[in-house]
């Protein structure tokens, strides 16, 4: 069925598209995904997509429009570039007519679980897939909120429109483009969904904490028995997703969310995206048991009988799906909890350097916020053949539009009055730096942040790494003591010095970026580089 309202809404943007198809249940989506040869079923009961050349986003790729509103306010260089506003509109107009005998698919929703702060999203879809993404993505509103709908942001989606760069401005033929004050994101050149997700977050990140003083988190958040939140941090690869589902815990959400002063954590989404490379039913079972109808699986290659290879990254080792968040049992019903009171900082170390668990200070709390720290290994990027650190200011930089010292002074007053623990979890290598060490074993780590939840880890005794000040527990239940100290797990003690040395000195060489806007506290929870570091 067509909304008159949508068809309003298309005439404005002078899209005269061939057909209308508004807020389609999933069931129906799939059925012209599969009619049009857009995918597939697989013998899991989702249907598989390729997103074609684009397998993930391309950072380079993102702009915003510089005006009045953003001129100011935005922390503008590599992450966040300017867009001339006449050429945002010229391409804008470029993608409707584009659009022009087309099937159209409109989608209204929510973004943000908490009533006061949610956004009203209108989304254009050219492909059926891109849209039950994004009804699985966002929150679907009631029958009686549609039928008053007004949406505040559009998202206009076209993956098959092709940018002419040296006409419209763009770096190449895909683009992301978010323009605040005609409160629109198009999306072109690029089949990549987590595009459309990531726009309307970055759009969350500017309007919550610059507008209406609420900290939005690129954090996955879980509420235990008790009322006890705990908030999640962590770059792609670092087990964002798969520590946050607990079976003994709620899930809030996977990846994004607010803190306002309401004292309340609330759910950017209606669903979630996660990473499916090397996905088992034994190590993440309630993602393996999302997969079913009305999930999307993208850029997975299938066996014979339509199941998944889980192991096979010969597309992309970005391999996802998206599924709506009710596919998890264990959710925490209305995306909404309490003040946390612990805040795990996620990284995986390659170098092998950083302690498996550690306790940290405010500043030191602010200090890695900011730094934003993972390592990337071997193999995951043309060129990467050693350990290469990577920092994303406040874990999902190329989400922010401000100044990192924003959200990191918003969070460090947030963390002050709720009187959060702060803790950093190494999930990375142990023993060694990778090709030498192993990974974390995910067992101990899930036991370790257990321990900090269950307050297991607040009488027991504490040292302080020498290079990097973190404060490490020496006990942990279930917990092999020696792991507890990363230097412990090295046979050769003055190699560890060395490596841990080179980390900080790439900790201390990409903070010099922030230390003009940063506190002398902050500054002094800087790495210690030994004397005589090579």
């Amino acid at each position: 069925m067509t909304s008159k309202n949508h068809l309003e809404a298309l005439d404005l943007l002078g899209i005269k598209a061939g057909e209308v198809f508004s807020n389609l249940h999933p069931d129906v989506l799939e059925e012209h995904s599969l009619r049009k040869n857009m995918a597939v079923r697989t013998a899991h009961g989702a249907i598989a997509i390729n997103t074609g050349k684009f397998t993930g986003r391309s950072p380079e790729d993102r702009f915003i429009v510089k005006d009045n509103l953003t001129k100011d306010a935005v922390w503008w260089g590599p992450i966040n570039k300017p867009f001339d506003a006449k050429k945002f509109q010229s391409l804008k107009s470029k993608i409707c007519t584009y659009l022009e005998g087309k099937d159209v698919y409109v989608r209204d929703a929510f973004a943000g679980a908490h009533p006061a702060y949610r956004l009203s999203v209108r989304v254009i879809n050219e492909y059926p897939w891109s849209n039950q993404f994004a009804s699985n993505m966002f929150i679907a509103p009631t029958e009686a909120e549609l039928n008053d709908f007004s949406a505040e942001w559009m998202v206009i989606n076209a993956p098959g429109f092709m940018a002419d760069p040296e006409v419209d401005g763009t770096r190449q033929a895909n683009f992301a483009i978010i323009d605040f004050s005609d409160k629109c994101i198009i999306v072109g050149g690029t089949g990549y969904t987590g595009e459309i997700k990531k726009g309307i977050f970055s759009a969350l990140n500017f309007i919550l904490p610059y507008q209406k003083n609420v900290l939005s988190m690129h954090c996955s958040a879980n509420v235990g028995e008790q009322g006890d939140t705990s908030i999640f941090f962590g770059l792609s690869g670092t087990g964002k997703t798969t520590l946050s589902a607990d079976p003994k815990r709620k899930l809030i959400g996977d990846d994004e969310h607010g803190w306002c002063s309401d004292n309340t954590i609330f759910n950017f989404e209606g669903g979630c995206y996660a990473k499916v490379i090397d996905l088992s039913a034994e190590k993440e079972p309630d993602i393996f048991n999302a997969i079913k109808p009305h999930a999307i699986l993208e850029n997975v290659i299938l066996n014979a009988n339509g199941s998944v290879k889980f192991e096979d990254a010969s597309i992309t080792q970005n391999t996802r799906v998206s599924y709506p968040i009710d596919h998890i049992s264990n959710i925490q019903p209305g995306s909404l909890a309490g003040n946390p009171k612990n805040i795990f900082f996620l990284t995986a170390d390659a170098y092998g350097t950083l302690p498996p668990i550690s306790k940290l200070t405010p500043s030191q709390a602010a200090y890695h916020f900011i730094s934003g720290y993972t390592a990337k290994v071997a193999g995951t990027e043309e060129g990467v053949t050693e350990p290469k650190a990577v920092f994303s200011a406040c874990f999902g930089a190329p989400f922010m539009p401000l100044h990192p010292t924003y959200y990191a002074n918003m969070l460090a007053e947030k963390m002050e009055d709720a009187n959060v623990h702060v803790w950093l979890i190494n999930t990375g290598w142990t023993g060694g730096p990778y090709g030498i060490g192993k990974r974390m074993s995910l067992k101990h780590t899930r036991r370790m942040i257990t321990a900090a939840m269950n307050g297991e880890l607040e009488h027991v005794d504490y040292r302080e790494h020498e290079i990097f000040g973190l404060h490490m527990p020496t006990s942990c239940p279930d917990v092999p003591d020696h792991i507890l100290n990363p230097k412990d797990t090295w046979n050769d003690p003055q190699a560890y010095d060395e490596m841990a040395n080179e980390l900080a000195m790439k900790f201390s060489n990409n903070f010099k970026q922030f230390e003009s806007e940063a506190t002398n506290e902050i500054l002094e929870a800087s790495p210690r580089v030994l004397v005589g570091a090579k």
